[in-house]
């Protein structure tokens, strides 16, 4: 088997499909100086290195957006942009508008792939999202800013469908942020490789009878024509804002957070205080039935990120979640594991494990036998009650400066703003370390 497998590797050595890569490796992963990396002041990647690093570090904390059907868009594609257009000569720096054009492709690819399939709109089972999505949504990003032909952006997305998929078993893990950084690191290199005329199969998207395609990660996969941007396309973001979070934690973490704050401010009132655990008896939480977030005593931070029951009673103990809740001696409490012990679990038949239709619903049995109830329905950060521009701000403020001194954020915001306006993006970049 050893000598078999050497000796068809040196013969395949003399393959085109070889060439194409082995040139693509050499320019891609050897210059390591050519694009940014979040917050490392003076440290710069080869751009798909980099596009991996800053993906992960956009899902690290599970803090990134979300959208319906169940998925991470920008973490998938907005690295990959940055990557990019870093990489590009300095006389060929797309425009803001060029820019978000392509960020807007690549969300959009996403979106309208997800809707193809009613088993996508559900939190996932099998593969998590944003690895099946993502990396199609990041190679047609970067197709469309490399400013690729129809047939070179058809390979684009078929390269990156064979790089695609990831199981949910890595859920609530340190692995999880690696499936964001890879989506935009694979669908920036299927981009790449499609530039240099590696080619794949047209029909990847397409339900082709006895040939899985991308109904592999979707079973009931059904691909509809879409209409030519020219005959009045909207895009999706259009149609449905998306969801932000308030604090770091998977999506449907926030129904039961909101609820849970509710009940802390019926036993404690407005005034700044605890919930003692003396206090309460039961506590019962009415949640969709989802396996992966059903997690009674979180051992780790990304464990925590993942349980109705930590950020349930977070919120009860403290009136809310915050960044400083997934601490480890936040999580260390012996009040909090008081609580986390008294939690049941309900999964109501109306109450679905889908983000556009569940809520969240808390009772706490008090010790002399009163009961307090909150339910949240739709959360503040939810795409149906959306944040508006100053909360937006203050997270991204409350964020980046943790890592970037004041006025660079200040310039930072104010070149996002002016995105639209600027003739390149270069002020952007300057601003990202």
């Amino acid at each position: 088997m050893v000598l078999d497998s050497i000796g068809v590797g040196l013969i395949g050595s003399t393959t085109e499909v070889f060439d194409v890569v082995l040139q693509h490796c050499k320019h891609m992963y050897g210059p390591d100086n050519i694009s940014t990396v979040y917050g490392r002041r003076g440290v710069r990647l080869s751009p798909t290195l980099a596009a991996f690093v800053n993906g992960v570090a956009t899902h690290s904390m599970d803090f990134d957006d979300t959208w319906h059907p169940a998925t991470h868009p920008s973490g998938a594609v907005l690295p990959a942009v940055l990557a990019l257009s870093d990489m590009m000569p300095a006389s060929r720096k797309p425009s803001g508008l060029d820019f978000l054009l392509a960020f807007n492709v690549g969300i959009e690819i996403q979106g309208r792939l997800m809707r193809f399939s009613n088993e996508a709109c559900n939190i996932p089972k099998r593969f998590h999202p944003p690895t099946v999505v993502g990396p199609m949504g990041s190679a047609a990003a970067c197709a469309r800013l490399l400013s690729l032909d129809p047939s070179q952006c058809s390979h684009a997305l078929a390269i990156a469908a064979s790089l695609a998929g990831a199981p949910m078993a890595n859920a609530a893990t340190q692995s999880k942020p690696l499936h964001i950084g890879n989506a935009s690191r694979l669908g920036l290199e299927a981009a790449l490789l499609a530039s240099r005329g590696l080619e794949a199969s047209p029909l990847v998207l397409d339900a082709v009878a006895g040939v899985a395609g991308f109904n592999a990660f979707y079973e009931d996969y059904v691909p509809q024509p879409l209409d030519s941007p020219h005959d009045g396309h909207a895009f999706l973001l259009e149609e449905q804002d998306m969801g932000f979070k308030r604090f770091p934690a998977h999506l449907g973490m926030h129904w039961v957070a909101d609820a849970a704050a509710s009940v802390h401010k019926l036993l404690v009132g407005v005034v700044p205080g605890k919930v003692s655990p003396h206090q309460v008896q039961d506590i019962l939480l009415r949640v969709p039935l989802s396996k992966y977030i059903n997690r009674p005593f979180p051992e780790s931070e990304h464990e925590a990120r993942h349980s109705f029951q930590f950020n349930a009673c977070s919120a009860l103990l403290d009136g809310e979640v915050t960044v400083r809740s997934f601490t480890p001696a936040a999580m260390r409490r012996p009040e909090l594991h008081a609580l986390l012990s008294r939690v049941r679990l309900e999964h109501p038949h109306d109450n679905p494990a889908n983000f556009n239709l569940m809520y969240g619903e808390v009772q706490v049995t008090l010790v002399g036998g009163d009961t307090v109830n909150g339910r949240c329905d739709t959360f503040y950060g939810h795409w149906r009650n959306p944040l508006t521009n100053e909360s937006l701000r203050k997270k991204f403020r409350n964020n980046a400066e943790v890592v970037l001194p004041s006025a660079k954020v200040e310039r930072l915001i104010e070149a996002v703003d002016d995105l639209d306006r600027l003739e390149d993006c270069k002020d952007l970049l300057s601003q990202l370390q």
